[in-house]
Parts: C-alpha cells; structure tokens; sequence
C-alpha cells in the first residue's frame, strides 16, 4: 500500500511538473504574437504593411528554430534520456528569452527568436513521453490532456498578461518563469520503459525511414497542420484578417490570441475527455477536425460580422481545433520506446514549423485572392490533408508502450488489434 501511495505521488509530480513545463513553453511561443507590432515599433517600424512582412520573418525564424531543435532534442531524448531535454531545452529557452530585450533591429530580433524556437522545441516532446512512458495505458490519455491543458493555460496567460506589460518586460518574465521551474525538474524521475531498454538502438533516426514508418510520421505532422493554421494565420493576424473581410471595429492580435487560447485550453480537456469516452484516439480528432473547418468557412464567408462575433468565432475555432493533446499522444503510441522521444518531439515542432508553409502561402496568395480567400484556400488545403492522414494512421488508444523498432519493420510485440 505504501509504495502504491508513493508510486501514484511520483506520477501525480511527473504530471504536474510536465504541465508547468509546457506552460511556460507556450507562455512563451505566445509572447511574440501578442507584442509583435509594438515590438517592431519600439525598433522603429511604422508602416502596417512593413510590421506585417518583417513580423513574419521573426515568426518564421523562431518556427525554423522549432523545426531544427524539434529532431535535436528529440535524438537526444532517445540517446540519453527524456529528463536531459527537460533540463537542456528550458536552459536555453530561458536564455533566449532575458536575451531579447536587447535586440535592436529585425535581423537580431529574428536570431533571438530562432534560438528561443530551438529551445522551446525540446519541452512539449520530452513531457508527454515522460508521461505517456510512466502512466498505465488506461490512464495516460488523461495525464497528456493534464499535460496539455495546463500548457494552453500559458497562452492565456500570456494573452492576458503581455498586453500589459513592456514588451522587453514580457520577454523577461518568461524567461524567469523557466529558470524557477528547472529546480522543480530536479524530483521528477526518468521513464523506467527508457532505462530498461539497455540493448535497444536508440535515437536512430533512420529507423523513422525503413519498415514503412516514414508515412506514419508524415501523417501524424498533417493531422495537426490544422491547429498552426489556426494559431499562426487567424490568431496572430487577425487585425489584417478582418480588416480584408471590412468588420467594422478594431481586432487587435492579443484579444484574438487570448479569446482563441480559452477555446484551444477548453478544447484540449474536452477532446481529451472525449478520447477517454470514445475510446478512440481517431474518431476525437476526426470530430473536432470536422466542427473546427465549418467553423473557419463561417469566419471568412458570412458577412456583417463585428468584433464581439469574431471574438465569440475566434473562441469556438479554438474549441475545435483543441486536439493537440489527443494528438500528440497518437504520435507516442505510434512507434516504439527507442525512437518515442525523436517523434514526440519532432512531430509537433514540424506542426509548428508547417505555420511557416501556411503563413507563406496565405502571405502569397492574398494579394491575388484578398485576404478572406487566401486564408480559406490555405485553410481548405491543411483541412483535407489532415483528413487524409488521420485516415491512414492505426488506432493506438489500447496500445502497450513497451516495446521497441526494429529495421525489419513494424515490431512484432503491437498487439494486431491495435494496428
């Protein structure tokens, strides 16, 4: 009984530790959408159209730093273990973040936040294999959605928070918030299903190429393509968004990001919820795929909308598309412990960096279309290939985590019922 009690205290503390984490992460991805234009002021750019096309390449760079530092610390994570990347990843991040207040022009800013993009990219991988590794399989897609759900709390944060504060003062904040959270790293233990696997080839990362397991990993990527769409186009541009659908009022970035953040912290309990319910990892995310474009279709086709009814769309959109943390967890029931942490924590650093696709794409296409069209065909595009991948990607819900990849192909301990 008593090591049952002190089992369920370490895992409770693994759970909680992993959400703070991941808190701070997206408190910290979010800063930059919320003081992007008086960021970019302060350094003396006055003009909307400059803002917007310098702005995107700062975006574009952090998501870059987030796509390299995804397969970095996801090696890592697989070579020398899950807590390495906790601690290595926050380090950096922090850094980069008491570094920022310093920039002074486009090109150091961009720099800065490509080196905070490679250290925020390690923490989400690393805290949901942790978790995913260390819960009963009943049990661990509600210990992700914790996970999940407490890091969505960060954007709110953030949202809330940053639009008060000096922009120098918001990047400060966060990078004390992770320096204060790495002392709490420092109980929580590394996955027993890593360290037994003493004879196993970890961190190959060729073995993602052999045994028809690049498809699988290219699937997991598209079916969250939907999300950063979301995040990075009609959350962060909101204000050029509705300005090119001509509502009548002023959106302004922070209250579409905080309004939408309630809706992606929300939705992310819920599906998790609703995984748990269903007993599918599949038919959670196809449902929110679903409610989440006709969401998008009224926001860029019904006219007469007003500020409060983008706000109110704005949140139900993040409502829907509030499956990162069925998501995620999908993508560590994939694929075996040896290569678990390369695709945990690759796989949403490359949904991520697909923003700079998307925001590419839209940048290019709303001269010709206008904004409203651009966005809903860039939308359109993420929506069916997501479709199309979640469709091709075995059921995991009862999947036993313990076991490894081979070069010959799909493992033979998954059991067949689960794909």
């Amino acid at each position: 009984m008593n090591r049952l009690r002190e089992l369920r205290s370490v895992l409770n503390l693994t759970v909680l530790v992993a959400g703070l984490g991941y808190f701070v992460d997206l408190f910290d991805i979010t800063l930059f959408g919320v003081v992007r234009v008086a960021s970019l002021k302060d350094l003396g750019l006055t003009d909307p159209s400059d803002i917007f096309q310098k702005g995107l390449v700062i975006y574009n760079a952090q998501m870059a730093g987030m796509m390299v530092g995804g397969l970095f610390w996801g090696l890592l994570g697989d070579k020398r273990g899950r807590l390495s990347v906790m601690f290595g990843s926050i380090l950096l991040y922090s850094a980069a973040n008491l570094l920022n207040p310093f920039v002074w022009d486009v090109n150091s800013y961009a720099a800065c936040r490509f080196l905070g993009g490679l250290g925020l990219a390690g923490e989400l991988g690393a805290a949901i294999t942790l978790v995913a590794e260390s819960l009963p399989k009943e049990k661990r897609g509600l210990g992700t959605t914790v996970v999940a759900t407490l890091g969505m709390l960060g954007v709110v944060v953030a949202a809330l928070v940053a639009q008060h504060l000096h922009w120098k003062t918001a990047y400060v904040t966060g990078g004390v918030l992770g320096l204060t959270l790495l002392f709490a790293r420092f109980k929580v233990s590394e996955s027993v299903l890593f360290t037994q696997k003493a004879g196993a080839s970890k961190g190959n990362a060729l073995l993602l190429l052999q045994g028809g397991r690049f498809p699988k990993y290219l699937g997991c990527i598209l079916v969250g393509v939907p999300i950063y769409f979301t995040t990075g186009i009609l959350f962060v541009f909101a204000p050029e968004l509705t300005a090119g659908l001509h509502v009548q009022g002023t959106v302004t970035a922070g209250d579409a990001i905080l309004f939408g953040s309630v809706g992606l912290t929300l939705g992310d309990l819920l599906s998790g919820v609703l995984s748990q319910w269903l007993q599918s990892r599949k038919r959670a995310v196809g449902l929110s795929l679903c409610a989440w474009f006709a969401l998008v279709l009224v926001y860029g086709l019904v006219p007469g909308l007003t500020p409060p009814l983008i706000y109110a769309l704005t949140f139900l959109i993040g409502l829907s598309v509030g499956y990162w943390a069925v998501l995620i967890t999908m993508a560590a029931e994939q694929f075996g412990t040896n290569i678990r942490a390369t695709v945990t924590t690759s796989v949403p650093n490359f949904v991520r960096g697909s923003a700079v696709l998307a925001a590419t794409a839209f940048g290019q296409l709303k001269g010709s279309l206008g904004v409203a069209h651009a966005a809903l065909a860039v939308g359109a595009v993420c929506f069916l290939l997501a479709l199309v991948a979640l469709s091709r990607l075995a059921e995991t819900f009862h999947r036993d985590l313990d076991y490894v990849e081979s070069a010959g192909g799909v493992n033979a301990n998954v059991d067949a019922r689960t794909g």
